[in-house]
């Protein structure tokens, strides 16, 4: 018998937990290395090429994006998070051994792929098992496991390739998260379709092109969130590819750079685990745009410092800004899209947020290299404000508070 609910499907849904911070390692591996990677190693100067790893990422992540909610609708859910942990074997192997910049290019549409399917569907099926009472506490807990693996990978490979060298140490453990993932997910995952369709009570289905654009122009609560997610990734392409780079240029230490590449992500994952329930008893939208606007003044404050400290509290700020948005614009997909096409909305929901690292590493490149790195992170700082003002102005409340 079907049930929907947090409780009901505990086990499934804490397997699914589980699996998603190993989708989340697999980026970590890459935070603090791979920028500094690109100068020690592959001695590149120009920021726009240090930044391509990220665009070829962020393209191909969001196309993937796309087609994993189409496919999970049509196929099931399982079969594609399989498909994306195959597909994400390869990818520490070549980052261990790559020869030159362009295998690193290669491991990176690897990792797109493995992410836009891995990622995708773990959302999905928690969406699926929990119905719709507590649909943010689901999606925080979701993005918690999988940025709190990220900011302790990232953490772990800073120390490793301190005391190591920048390869191979440090991709070991994007290995043992590989097959660690294949493992749970072909042998214990179980098909959640069956679940949505229950929801849904036999309604009828609405054609992709029509999802598409109901979510990225027509709803004004999805255009709305498909925007600011975009910008989101925005901030986080920037803080992925120049940050390391931004505090080297300061004399920042490999070790405390490490720190502070992990500890950006590490409080935007623990934050989730209140946000996304905050955002149940709450409402979505004011907790959007609050967050956007903390995540400005953070990066304000990043821009100017000079030193550690500074640095570390616009990295909390920064990460307690993006956890109160990251789970929220997912809850609020998860309200609007009926379950009938809501697999599919996911995905173009997805395709938008994740081309936001493609659009901020090629932002974030050409303002560093013509006016420099603090520039690039002030120019991203006014977008994510203006982008708070875009949820303020177009989205209403799509989880009206309760009494």
């Amino acid at each position: 018998m079907i049930r929907l609910g947090l409780r009901e499907n505990l086990a499934q849904f804490s397997l699914l937990v589980a699996v998603n911070a190993l989708v989340g390692g697999m980026v970590g591996q890459e935070r603090t290395v791979l920028p500094l990677l690109a100068e020690r190693v592959f001695h590149l100067r120009a920021f726009t090429s240090v930044l391509t790893f990220i665009v070829a990422f962020g393209v191909v992540k969001a196309v993937t994006n796309f087609a994993a909610g189409t496919l999970s609708d049509r196929v099931g859910r399982k079969p594609v998070l399989v498909a994306g942990w195959l597909v994400g074997v390869p990818v520490p192997l070549l980052l261990m051994w790559a020869p030159s910049w362009g295998w690193v290019i290669v491991a990176n549409v690897l990792l797109g792929v493995n992410q836009g399917l891995t990622w995708s569907t773990t959302v999905i099926m928690k969406i699926d098992l929990v119905g719709p009472e507590r649909r943010g506490l689901a999606m925080g807990l979701n993005e918690a496991a999988g940025y709190g693996a990220v900011a302790a990978t990232a953490l772990a490979t800073g120390f490793i390739a301190a005391h190591a060298g920048l390869r191979p140490e440090p991709f070991f453990l994007g290995l043992a998260f590989a097959g660690l993932g294949l493992g749970l997910s072909g042998l214990f995952v179980r098909e959640t379709r069956a679940h949505a369709r229950f929801e849904a009570a036999g309604s009828s289905e609405v054609s992709i092109r029509d999802v598409f654009l109901l979510t990225t122009v027509r709803e004004r609560a999805l255009s709305a969130a498909s925007q600011a997610g975009m910008v989101i990734n925005l901030n986080d392409g920037l803080a992925w590819g120049l940050f390391p780079i931004f505090f080297a240029a300061h004399g920042l230490s490999l070790g405390r750079i490490g720190v502070l590449a992990a500890l950006y992500p590490a409080v935007w994952g623990l934050g989730q685990l209140l946000t996304g329930a905050l955002s149940d008893r709450w409402g979505r939208k004011a907790l959007i745009v609050a967050g956007m606007l903390t995540q400005a003044a953070a990066l304000g404050l990043i821009a100017m410092a000079r030193t550690f400290p500074p640095w570390a509290a616009g990295a909390v700020l920064l990460g307690a800004g993006t956890a109160m948005v990251y789970p929220t614009l997912l809850a609020v997909v998860g309200d609007v899209a009926h379950p009938a096409w809501r697999a599919s909305a996911v995905g173009v929901y997805r395709l938008w947020r994740d081309a936001g690292f493609a659009v901020g590493a090629l932002l974030a490149g050409v303002v560093a290299d013509a006016l420099g790195l603090a520039a690039a992170i002030w120019v991203v700082a006014g977008l994510t404000a203006a982008s708070g003002g875009v949820v303020a102005a177009r989205m209403y409340e799509t989880h009206p508070v309760r009494s």
